[in-house]
């Protein structure tokens, strides 16, 4: 059975990144293939993946790798992977994110709350996952058999042990924190979304390869 077809603007966004590779720089794509490699392993036992995104605050960077794990996943076709993010601290999914990766073409509905459960959709058909702050050992997050992917250095340093991970793996992203309140936020935040995106995209294109699915 096809896998459900992503927003219009996200397949075009999707086309465009996974042709900029070359991008990437040698040693980070080094790190990437490790990364696809886990992937690959699990679906080749016939195993779900199981991924937590980790920075700080779960408020940024952690959510942008979430959901582009799933994107990237359907853009190959590859089986489903089981995303989750946290952080070692509780803030609330920022709204320069989501602005930022509505742009990119997901939808996301927002509530009124300190730290709502904003309804996220990347393809028309699919129930809405609900993005939130947490940290990253909060339900609903896997406490076993889970990938730790660590998306800020901060938290890389604070949390060197993440329980119950079985892949643990520093992919450290720029913080577009750092040009809030100027002319440039926007344009940063998504600019670190489309980052995150191509990153992400080259990990699912090995994964395609290894697996052969």
């Amino acid at each position: 059975m096809n896998a459900p077809k992503l927003f219009p603007a996200l397949q075009k966004l999707s086309d465009q990144l996974s042709s900029q590779f070359d991008l990437i720089p040698t040693d980070r794509k080094a790190q990437l293939d490790k990364l696809a490699s886990y992937f690959s392993k699990k679906y080749q036992i016939s195993q779900i993946p199981k991924v937590t995104v980790i920075c700080t605050h779960n408020s940024r960077r952690s959510h942008m790798g979430q959901l582009w794990i799933n994107v990237a996943a359907a853009y190959y076709g590859l089986p489903e992977v089981d995303t989750f993010s946290g952080g070692t601290a509780i803030t609330a999914f920022h709204p320069r994110a989501i602005k930022a990766l509505r742009v990119l073409g997901f939808e996301i509905i927002t509530e009124d709350a300190i730290n709502p459960a904003h309804q996220v959709r990347w393809n028309p058909v699919m129930t809405p996952y609900p993005a939130f702050s947490k940290r990253y050992d909060d339900p609903p997050n896997p406490s076993e058999d889970f990938a730790a992917i660590m998306v800020c250095t901060s938290a890389d340093e604070g949390c060197p042990l993440v329980p119950g991970c079985d892949f643990r793996i520093a992919l450290p992203f720029d913080d577009p924190k750092a040009f809030d309140d100027t002319p440039l936020a926007a344009a940063k935040y998504e600019e670190r979304g489309r980052d995150i995106g191509r990153e992400f995209l080259y990990i699912f294109a090995q994964v395609k390869k290894l697996f052969g699915n």
